[in-house]
């Protein structure tokens, strides 16, 4: 009997890292870890390091891994000195301080005056002419805000900036041998990697013409000598440090290391999502993606055209608030997800009434980046339990229905929508859905698709290596299909009461 050969895929997100052992042929769970990452919006990266560690040791270890990818959370900003030493905690992705430099980039790009087709507002120019050149306008989500957020209110450290990197990007040079290192030391900063996928989420990559854009980089940090992780293609095999075994102690050769990903992408790999589907992620935030064969503009700036990770597109719209929704129900009226499933469906499509925008931590989808939450609608009579959860319920269903109708305003074909992530276990969200969206919702088995997706990159650059072009073809489990009567008077409730 041969032995399986074995690859692993890890899914460093917000919320803690994930290590899947997956059998490289089929696809099939081996063995599985995880770990916390710390809460908030600002983080140690070696966070990131000390929960990978501990999620390879719950997964067995690594020693008979052939192959690692990174999958991981989008838009954190990473600033390494000289020494490949971190310079301050990385702003993650739902960090909205830099909400008014994403305006000030916008407006800088904008000043010149407009050519032929343009308007007159000089933020609407902008915003065009930002998606022009990278595919997606800044929102206080991107990279590229938070350099000059940190140019304009840390200089002492934006002087000592020499490469700046993502999440997953970080991850995936540690895992391949590098680090921080004394004075007198090469730090191997050249030898930091990434992806399109992820690399199209900074606002300074054209992923339509694989290039990084310096003149962007200079406008919010004032100068460009810094280094940026090469971008590889899919299947292609990253630069290990010499005698360095993190991974593959006992594979003959050692590990090979993909160029990984951002989680949004990953987990679409991980799906298997072809033209014509449309992915609704509800995780800490909630992503409605698709695939393209081409290069999507939004010149309104709302749809972000960013890459996936087979060499396509990946138009999407995030929010901010996603399962968490969710939660903040839960703890209002003090139920588990259960009993606000049972007090959702008691009530009636749009609560009687009440309507939730929940936007908790600002928005994204729209960019209201200062906003709060609020309840509209209420009444003595209709201020119950029921209709209060339905609401919670309905609201995030709601966001992500505004997700939805975007990428559809682009042409983007809707054939199937997929309901994935950590909100999609709850009951009340998969039976309202259909309701909500006006379609039925197809409901993958619960797993863990980033990393399923890490995996198979990671098996795809096992298998270049000995010719192959294209990934393997791994099944994916379909636990069913839900359908409802649409309730289309719920949405028109939400998008005129959030304005």
């Amino acid at each position: 009997m041969v032995d399986r050969i074995l690859v692993a895929g890890v899914d460093t997100s917000t919320q803690s890292c994930k290590v899947r052992v997956t059998d490289a042929a089929t696809g099939e769970l081996v063995r599985f870890g995880q770990a916390k990452h710390p809460e908030g919006t600002s983080v140690d990266p070696e966070a990131w390091w000390k929960a990978f560690l501990e999620a390879s040791e719950q997964a067995g270890g690594l020693d008979d891994v052939s192959a690692i990818a990174v999958g991981g959370q989008q838009h954190g900003m990473v600033l390494l000195d000289e020494h490949g030493a971190v310079i301050r905690d990385a702003l993650l992705w739902n960090d909205t301080r830099s909400a008014p430099q994403a305006d000030q980039l916008i407006d800088m790009l904008g000043e010149a005056p407009a050519a032929e087709g343009e308007g007159d507002d000089p933020h609407e120019r902008g915003i065009r002419r930002w998606v022009e050149a990278v595919g997606s306008s800044p929102v206080a989500s991107y990279t590229l805000t938070k350099i000059m957020w940190v140019a304009q209110n840390e200089p002492d450290n934006a002087a000592r900036i020499a490469a700046v990197c993502l999440p997953h990007d970080w991850l995936s040079w540690r895992i391949a041998g590098f680090g921080p290192v004394e004075d007198g030391e090469d730090a191997h900063l050249d030898a930091l990697f990434t992806d399109r996928s992820d690399a199209s989420g900074t606002s300074y990559y054209d992923a339509a013409h694989d290039a990084y854009r310096p003149d962007l980089i200079d406008m919010a940090l004032g100068r460009h000598d810094i280094i940026l992780p090469v971008v590889l293609g899919p299947d292609v095999a990253a630069p290990v440090k010499a005698d360095h075994a993190i991974a593959g102690r006992n594979v003959p050769g050692g590990c090979l290391i993909g160029p990984g990903g951002g989680d949004n992408a990953m987990a679409s790999f991980g799906l298997g999502m072809a033209v014509g589907d449309v992915s609704v992620s509800l995780g800490t935030s909630g992503v409605a993606a698709a695939i393209a064969e081409n290069p999507v503009y939004d010149l309104t700036g709302a749809i972000s055209g960013f890459a996936d990770c087979t060499g396509h597109f990946l138009p999407l719209a995030c929010t901010i608030n996603g399962s968490r929704i969710l939660d903040a129900g839960r703890h209002a009226l003090g139920v588990d997800y259960d009993e606000l499933a049972r007090l959702a469906f008691a009530a009636r499509p749009g609560a009687d009434g009440i309507t939730l925008i929940p936007y908790f931590d600002g928005e994204r989808t729209p960019n209201r980046p200062n906003d709060k939450a609020r309840i509209e609608g209420l009444t003595l009579a209709n201020t119950t339990k029921e209709n209060l959860a339905r609401a919670f319920v309905e609201s995030l269903l709601c966001s992500q229905r505004d997700c939805i109708e975007l990428v559809r305003a682009l042409g983007a074909r809707i054939d199937r929508i997929l309901l994935i992530g950590g909100g999609a276990r709850s009951e009340a969200i998969r039976r309202l859905a259909p309701a909500v969206f006006g379609m039925d919702v197809t409901l993958p088995a619960t797993d863990e698709y980033v990393a399923i997706g890490a995996a198979r990159q990671a098996a795809w650059v096992l298998a270049a290596r000995d010719g192959a072009t294209e990934p393997p073809a791994w099944e994916i489990s379909i636990d069913g299909t839900e359908s409802a009567d649409p309730t289309p008077e719920v949405y028109e409730a939400y998008a005129r009461r959030r304005g």
